[in-house]
């Protein structure tokens, strides 16, 4: 048996969600919206706006029954409504044990399961080769990259777009 669930968010997970969040090594790999400092009041008001989502979009990733991190999806619109984007972060406590990657496997599972959908993929900064590893490993190819994409921390950066095609 696994290590690795996915659950949906409660709202009994805020003081946790915002334990790991509030790192400055995770904020340096997602997009700005992600607020920093990450407060209790954040989490709270995120998980009060994603609470009546369905299907679930956003997932707490528990690790031997902690919360280690947050997997979500992003579906599109318009002509690019057979695509999903994927997202997530892992507190940096839970580093290295490769809770990304199986949280990953099973998020791709549950999108099969539940989305219409024949594109899944995720943009990843250019620093982050943990994140590319994790993509990788569960069947994800580089289709391109765009150069000097993305703003970070006042770093002009190149932005890797990572697919997985599923049907």
């Amino acid at each position: 048996m696994s290590k690795i669930v996915l659950r949906p968010w409660q709202k009994e997970d805020a003081q946790a969600l915002a334990a790991i969040a509030n790192n400055r090594k995770v904020w340096d790999n997602v997009r700005d919206f992600f607020p920093t400092p990450y407060t209790v009041l954040d989490a709270e008001q995120w998980l009060d706006s994603i609470r009546k989502t369905r299907p679930f979009l956003n997932f707490a990733i528990l690790y031997q029954g902690r919360i280690a991190g947050n997997i979500g999806i992003v579906p599109k619109e318009d002509v690019y409504r057979m695509s999903v984007e994927i997202g997530y972060f892992i507190g940096e406590e839970f580093w290295g044990k490769g809770i990304a990657t199986e949280a990953t496997r099973l998020l791709v599972e549950y999108i099969e399961q539940e989305f219409n959908v024949v594109r899944i993929y995720a943009e990843v900064f250019e620093t982050n080769k943990a994140s590319m590893r994790v993509l990788q490993k569960n069947g994800f190819y580089l289709e391109g990259i765009r150069r000097k994409a993305v703003i970070k921390n006042g770093e002009i950066m190149d932005d890797y777009v990572w697919v997985k095609l599923i049907k």
